[in-house]
């Protein structure tokens, strides 16, 4: 795909000199990014879907807008380690606990400003970069559970969920037990809620087409609009029907490490044309003495070809393999940062390599640590496009195109700082 002379075709098809004119501010038809000053993020309308790389520089989250308004948070991670410099710092400042800072994002950005609550709440695996963290000094609910608030349990303080769904519901013992304190405060936080409040829990059940759903208008996009689910515990879809291989074992040897990241939930959302996949931490190179780590080769073909897309594992060095970027081809990968290593030489020159597949794509990334940056040099940094703030697509009615937004992230006004695409769904 030439995306250059796509550009030049929605141009000349957009109408007149002065209606180029206006939109121009918002389309990055060159490599540089446009940047625009002050500029508000516009408000998402029905039939647009949006899918916000939420940046709060202490671990994954994003937050959708289907096109019926239907609403889901995948992740909402607080990584605490004050000692380790390699961490980015808090954004939008440290005033606020990460959780806090994305309800407030959330809260700014729900369709419709009256129902605050999250339709959905899919958590990819057990991580504080993804769930929360448990420290001391952290607050308490005052909803009368017994859990400290962090990552998603700090968002449900102020945003409640009405699903929530992981990867080992209800007897969290697969391929082992889970436990330890983050664990414990998670457990005691789905209890008091699914006891005392209109929460739901599932387990993720890979395969199906039906556990994320649209809500409020369905039946006007059933065509068009589909959450797939694609992988976890590495049981994976096997493109027909609802059916699924599942690639572990039913148990394994005590001895036996099991690394958590490979049991990451994935999905693809489909709207139309546009395509695009998030799976947590699912990793594709094998380090010694890890069992049957490389999960991105299990589910690359059955993705198939994406727009856009989440990087595996934050693009570490052991994602993003050269046979799952070969698969999903994607016109735009997003990594999303709270760590210096998570942008790596080898793992960016596999992203952007032509050798792998020919077609036009675009790297962005939500912070760049000064280590990195320094590390990197500037050569390598210039295979990222952009690498400082809040990264939404926006979805056009029917999926048949898309912008990237590049929003402010050191503070809530949501200001644009920069504009790339329009980019043309294959």
């Amino acid at each position: 795909m030439n995306n250059q002379l796509d550009r030049r075709s929605f141009i000349k098809s957009a109408g007149s000199a002065a209606g180029i004119a206006a939109l121009s501010p918002y389309l990055a038809f060159a490599g540089e990014p446009v940047k625009v000053q002050n500029a508000k993020y516009p408000a998402w309308k029905e039939g647009e879907m949006e899918i916000h790389h939420v940046n709060t520089g202490k671990g994954n989250s994003i937050f959708f807008i289907f096109p019926d308004g239907t609403t889901m948070l995948i992740d909402a991670g607080h990584r605490l380690n004050p000692s380790d410099p390699s961490l980015t710092p808090p954004l939008p400042d440290d005033s606020r606990h990460p959780g806090e800072w994305l309800a407030r994002y959330i809260l700014r950005n729900l369709p419709h400003p009256e129902k605050k609550e999250l339709d959905y709440f899919l958590l990819t695996h057990f991580h504080s970069d993804h769930m929360g963290t448990i420290a001391e000094g952290l607050p308490r609910t005052k909803k009368g559970g017994n859990y400290i608030l962090s990552g998603l349990t700090e968002v449900a303080e102020y945003v409640p969920f009405r699903k929530l769904v992981d990867r080992g519901w209800p007897d969290y013992d697969y391929p082992r037990p889970l436990g330890g304190g983050l664990f414990s405060n998670y457990k005691s936080f789905l209890d008091w809620n699914t006891q005392n409040t209109n929460m739901k829990v599932e387990k993720f059940v890979s395969g199906t087409n039906e556990q994320f759903v649209l809500l409020n208008n369905p039946n006007k996009y059933a065509r068009q609009f589909e959450v797939r689910n694609i992988v976890a515990n590495l049981e994976v879809w096997t493109g027909v029907g609802n059916e699924t291989i599942k690639h572990f074992p039913e148990s394994f040897p005590a001895e036996q490490p099991i690394n958590e990241n490979t049991l990451s939930a994935g999905i693809r959302i489909s709207y139309g044309l546009f395509d695009y996949f998030v799976g947590g931490d699912l990793s594709g190179k094998i380090p010694a003495g890890d069992v049957l780590l490389d999960a991105e080769h299990l589910v690359a073909e059955v993705i198939g070809q994406v727009e856009v897309c989440d990087a595996n594992h934050h693009a570490w060095v052991d994602a993003m393999t050269e046979q799952f970027v070969r698969c999903v081809r994607p016109q735009v990968f997003i990594i999303q940062v709270s760590h210096a290593p998570h942008l790596n030489d080898l793992t960016l020159r596999t992203m952007d390599s032509k050798l792998i597949y020919p077609d036009d794509r675009d790297i962005f990334a939500t912070n760049t640590h000064e280590i990195a940056r320094l590390y990197l040099g500037a050569s390598t940094m210039r295979r990222v496009k952009d690498s400082d703030g809040h990264i939404v697509v926006k979805v056009k009615p029917g999926g048949d195109s898309y912008h990237v937004y590049i929003l402010d992230a050191t503070n809530e006004e949501s200001f644009v700082k920069a504009v790339y695409g329009p980019y043309f769904s294959r």
